[in-house]
This record gives C-alpha cells, structure tokens and sequence, in this order.
C-alpha cells in the first residue's frame, strides 16, 4: 500500500470559515481543513431513518460545537458567521421544476432541498460557495434537458453570485477512484474582476481552473442566455432540446452561461486500486469469495440480455447489459463507489480483486482510502462499532476529499489576493 491520507487536523491558523450543508461523514471539512478552512457550522440529517448513523459517526470525528442533526427545512439561520458555505447536496429527484410565488422548487424528496440551500445563501450572503452533485445535474430532466441547472443558475445569479462549474474526474488528477462529480462555485459579483472575460475564467483565472488545470483549448464558448425569472426557465428551458447545452466547464454572469467542453491537464502521480490494498493477511475471512459463489459473481458481471416481464402491462422485453471487469483492474483506479458496495450479496456493482489469497471485496478501510479519508475514519472508536455495511454505504455518499483540498487551496489564494492584485 502506497496511498494513505495524514489524520485529520483541525486549521490552526485559519484562511476562513466554513458553513457545510448535507455533511455525510465530513468529506468537505477533512478537504478543506488541509487547505486551511475552518468549519463552525455543520448540518447533516438524513430523512425516514431512526439512528442518525452519519451525523454520530461526524461528531465522534470532530465534536459537537457548531453540529445540527435537524432537517434543514427546520433550520432558520445558520447561528455562525462564515465565508464560504458548501454541501454536497442530495442528487435524487431532478425531474420535475416548478415555480410559484409561494414555494420555488424543483420536486422531489430530496431536489427540492435546492431550494433550502438558496434560502440560506439568500439570508447569509457568503463570500464563497461551493457545492457539488453528480453530473447528470447538468442535463436533467429528459424532458427538458439542462433545466434543472439553468434553474439554480437563475436563482443564484439573482441572489448576486457569479457562478462557476466544471464535472470532474477524480482520476484524472492522481487520485486513484474513477469518481465524477460537478462541482459549482459562486462567488459575490463584487468579487469577480470585471476585466476578466469568460474565457479567462473557464481556462485560466477562475477558482476551478487554478484548482484543478485543463488543457489549452482555442475553441470558443458556446453562450446560453438565461432568464433572470425562474418560472420562465422553468417553463421554457431545453425545450426541444434532446441533449444539454451545457458542456462539462463553464461560468454564468449577467444572465449568461458561457460554457466548453475542457479536458484535464493534471501532472500529479497517478494512484490506483492496488496502491490502498492491505496485505492479504489482515483480510478478514466474510470478505473473501467462496469458490462455489464464483460463478454467480462472474455472471452478475458479465454481458447478457435478460428476458423480463413489465409487472403492470405484462409485456415482455429483454433487458441488456454489458460486460464489466471482473476481477477489477489493480493497475488503475477503482470504479465509483456506490452505496450498495458494502455486504457479502453477489452484485454487478460492487469491487472484487484478485490477489495471492484469492478473490475478495474490498474492506471499508480500503474504500475509505479511495475517497481520501483517514484509515477507520468511518468507524469510530467512540461509537462501539459500525456494520461494514455502513461504512460503505457513507463512503458511497462521499466525495473525494483530496479534490476538495485542491479547490480550497483556490479560495484560499482568492481570499488572501484580493481581486485584480
């Protein structure tokens, strides 16, 4: 094993201060406290669940100063200053938007906490916000492709904010899991240097661009006109559009989005899956596969068309699927961690190596690593004990820490170099 992040530190001479939203188990605080943030505020509250296992696994990480285990429909204020609000916030549901004077939103269990999210920045107005989602955000729903993210571009643009966005490979910059997320960053207008054009900002100058490089690129931006009215976007964007307009990097200011497709351009060593393996020896025996359970695994991977029954017409189809690696690749990064990775059930979507010892999943200390968190980190001490089950479940809602630290070692710099020095 090669790759294991430092144990978490708090800031001791901080750049800013933090709000985090929809906190999971704190990947945004461990990425930021590297890059010198510190959190005072956190909220993380996880619906139709009894034990909140998430927000007692954060505690137990960091203390209880300036936690909130309560929905965040339920919170009014957030009680500390702060410069920079994030979250990760819940990625279901981006299919329906809708609009009214009484209660903005995108429907949904879980969409419509966008709206929670505006409603505090509204009332707040942080210098910085940064935000992340998977990125089919960016072309929901089908029936009107890119609405749902022209929607929160209208309303953050409203709320006086120029906003940034770039999806994100974390393998494309050393990191050794093949994660891809959108991240969005916004920022004051009065912050952003007016010289600047939206091309300076896209490939060179803006906070994602010093992050995390891309290539140069002579392309021009597309731009896409938004309505500063919600409703309107709402109601007329991606009409009769069958793909999105919006390309995997862009920026909006002034009621526009201008937007290219951009390619990584990253010089950090490359991690991959073996380099957070333990030795076969510290493997327990429950993560190792029977040789009689083979078979099943191989199947579940492998290419097939599965003829299946539509229970409420009765019709018949044939559902397909391609062929997966199996065993996983050690030379390269992992695929995504998904939240169903943890468990001894057979599944096409979960990790299975080989090594010396035979075929086995992978532990929670190993997809801990992947998502660049402290080894055990999910697993408390304090709490007595957390099912591995679990533990992968939270890695499967986590980000990839290390390109958090990446980003807020960008904000750092805006912070100390003001504008235009």
């Amino acid at each position: 094993m090669t790759y294991k992040v430092p144990a978490y530190r708090e800031p001791t001479n901080p750049v800013g201060t933090v709000a985090e939203l929809f906190a999971g188990v704190g990947g945004f605080r461990v990425g930021l406290a590297r890059a010198g943030w510190k959190t005072v505020y956190s909220n993380q509250w996880e619906p139709s669940t009894k034990i909140q296992h998430a927000s007692d696994v954060y505690v137990a990480n960091f203390g209880p100063e300036g936690h909130s285990n309560d929905d965040i429909a339920t919170v009014g204020r957030i009680p500390e200053k702060f410069d920079l609000l994030v979250g990760g916030f819940p990625c279901q549901d981006y299919s329906v938007a809708k609009t009214t004077k009484t209660a903005t939103g995108l429907q949904g269990k879980k969409g419509v906490l966008w709206w929670e999210i505006l409603r505090l920045v509204t009332q707040h107005k942080p210098k910085y916000i940064f935000l992340e989602n998977v990125d089919r955000l960016l072309k929901s729903p089908s029936s009107q492709r890119g609405r749902d993210f022209a929607v929160m571009l209208s309303t953050l643009g409203n709320a006086g904010y120029v906003v940034e966005w770039r999806v994100v490979n974390a393998a494309e910059y050393g990191f050794p899991q093949r994660r891809i997320r959108v991240f969005i960053g916004a920022y004051k207008k009065s912050l952003h240097d007016r010289a600047l054009l939206p091309e300076d900002v896209v490939f060179r100058e803006g906070v994602l661009a010093k992050a995390l490089p891309i290539k140069p690129n002579d392309s021009g931006l597309l731009e896409i006109p938004i309505s500063s009215d919600p409703e309107r976007v709402s109601k007329e964007f991606g009409a009769g559009h069958s793909v999105t307009q919006f390309a995997n990097a862009g920026i909006f200011i002034n009621g526009s989005a201008w937007t290219t497709k951009v390619y990584a351009n990253s010089r950090r060593k490359q991690f991959t899956l073996q380099d957070v393996l333990v030795e076969d020896v510290e493997v327990p025996e429950e993560f190792w596969i029977e040789e009689g359970r083979l078979r099943e695994w191989k199947f579940l991977k492998g290419a097939k068309a599965v003829e299946r029954v539509d229970k409420s017409t009765g019709f018949h189809y044939k559902y397909s699927e391609g062929s997966m690696a199996f065993p996983d690749h050690l030379d390269r990064p992992s695929r995504t961690i998904l939240t169903g990775e943890g468990g001894q059930t057979p599944s096409r979507f979960k990790h299975i190596i080989h090594t010396k010892g035979g075929y086995r999943r992978l532990l929670p200390v190993e997809l801990e690593r992947l998502s660049g968190f402290p080894d055990g980190w999910t697993n408390p001490q304090s709490l007595g004990g957390i099912t591995n089950a679990k533990r992968a479940f939270f890695i499967g809602n986590a980000l990839v820490t290390g390109l958090i630290e990446s980003v807020g070692k960008a904000l750092a710099e805006r912070i100390e170099k003001p504008r235009g020095k």
